[in-house]
This record gives C-alpha cells, sequence and structure tokens, in this order.
C-alpha cells in the first residue's frame, strides 16, 4: 500500500488529502481533480480528506479560480466532548 499526503483546495479553503495506492499517481503540483464522494478522517485531531473505494479521483481540465490558503481546515485542531446529560 502507497500512501501520500498532499495539500488540496478550492476558492474556499484547504485541506491535507491523504492519497492511497493509484491516487498517489494522480496527485501532482498544479494538477486539478475531481474528488468524487470524498469523506472526512480525523487524526490526531485535525481533518484529513480522503477518497474510499467508494469515490473517485479523476484528473480534469484546468480552471480558473484562486485557491484560498489561508484557510487550512487542518490545521484547526478539534477535541471529542462527550456532554452527559442531567
Amino acid at each position: 500500500m502507497r500512501i501520500s499526503e498532499c495539500l488540496v483546495g478550492d476558492e474556499t479553503g484547504t485541506i491535507v488529502f491523504t492519497a492511497r495506492n493509484e491516487q498517489v499517481d494522480l496527485m501532482q503540483t498544479d494538477a486539478t481533480v475531481i474528488l468524487r464522494n470524498a469523506k472526512i478522517d480525523m487524526f490526531k485531531g485535525s481533518m484529513r480528506l480522503a477518497v474510499d473505494k467508494w469515490g473517485r479521483v479523476e484528473l480534469t481540465e484546468p480552471v480558473n479560480f484562486v485557491v484560498k490558503e489561508d484557510n487550512n481546515l487542518s490545521l484547526v485542531e478539534y477535541e471529542l466532548v462527550n456532554v452527559v446529560e442531567e
């Protein structure tokens, strides 16, 4: 199994994407990809984007937008809090 983490983004922000196996080859600098049925995985309190066997990673033609690099969702730390109702 091959695993690689890369930063992906759009006009709303960025997030770390965990590419697996053949997905690693598609994730190149400045490539435009479509992530279908992507999901969020939590790793040490941070969000990671992933596409499992039910999803697809597809190369597509370049699009014209500016990536909002100052909104990296993977840099936000989350903590699981159990709420007890009394």
